[in-house]
Formats: C-alpha cells, sequence, structure tokens
C-alpha cells in the first residue's frame, strides 16, 4: 500500500484553505534531498507558507512537494520530500496534523513474531 501521509498533507491543506486560513507547512530542513532557502532554516527545521496567493505552481505529490516562492524577494523553487514534512497547520490557529518523526515512510505493519503451529487439543473423560 502506498503511504497515507500525503493524502493527508492533500486533505488537511484543502480544509485549511476551505475555511479561508493559511496553510503552513513544518518541514526537516536537515533532510538531504529537501531543496529549501538556507536563510530561513532554524534550528534544522522552517515553517513555509503554502497559501495559494504565496506561491506558485504546488504540487503535492504522493514523494514529494514542489512549488516556486519568493524569499526575500528572490525567486526560489522549494522540493521537499513528503517524509521531511512534521506537520501541516493552520498559521492563525494552529489547528492541523504533526507527523511522528520516527515514524517510517512506508506503512507496511510490521511481521508478527514466528508462531508455534497450534497443538491438538487435550480432551480427558471426567466421570
Amino acid at each position: 500500500m502506498t503511504s497515507l501521509k500525503p493524502y493527508l498533507i492533500r486533505s488537511i491543506y484543502e480544509w485549511i484553505i476551505d475555511n479561508s486560513l493559511t496553510p503552513h507547512l513544518l518541514v526537516d530542513a536537515t533532510d538531504t534531498d529537501a531543496l529549501l532557502p538556507e536563510d530561513f532554516i532554524e534550528d534544522g527545521k522552517i515553517v513555509l507558507n503554502i497559501r495559494p496567493e504565496a506561491i506558485q505552481g504546488l504540487t503535492l505529490g504522493n514523494e514529494q512537494i514542489e512549488f516556486n516562492a519568493r524569499f526575500a524577494g528572490q525567486p526560489m523553487h522549494i522540493a521537499t520530500p513528503v517524509r521531511a514534512v512534521l506537520a501541516i497547520y493552520a498559521k492563525e490557529n494552529g489547528k492541523g496534523m504533526i507527523f511522528d518523526q520516527d515514524e517510517h515512510d512506508d506503512d507496511t505493519p510490521p511481521t508478527p513474531p514466528d508462531k508455534k503451529p497450534p497443538s491438538k487439543p487435550k480432551l480427558r473423560v471426567v466421570k
């Protein structure tokens, strides 16, 4: 199965926009595959305003989120893997979703421990 995380990000984004609020992404900037403005990273994280009026060409894909924006007047292409997204929330009230940093990107259930085959029931005659 595909990861649930990108679907949650897209749905929460739509919910925030539908309520006329400003969607923000909190991203782990230490991810080596992330293309982010270095000057705006604090403590290994960055908050990105993804309000439609602030960006262009937003793509909320299953593997990557991309858009174009301006930082200090300079145009920049932003790209971050979905796995690096730590949260999506509304700026005005903080409502949204925080994702577990330790969560594995795949939603594969853990393999159950080896089980012994069930033994035959032991019955005894009671008089």
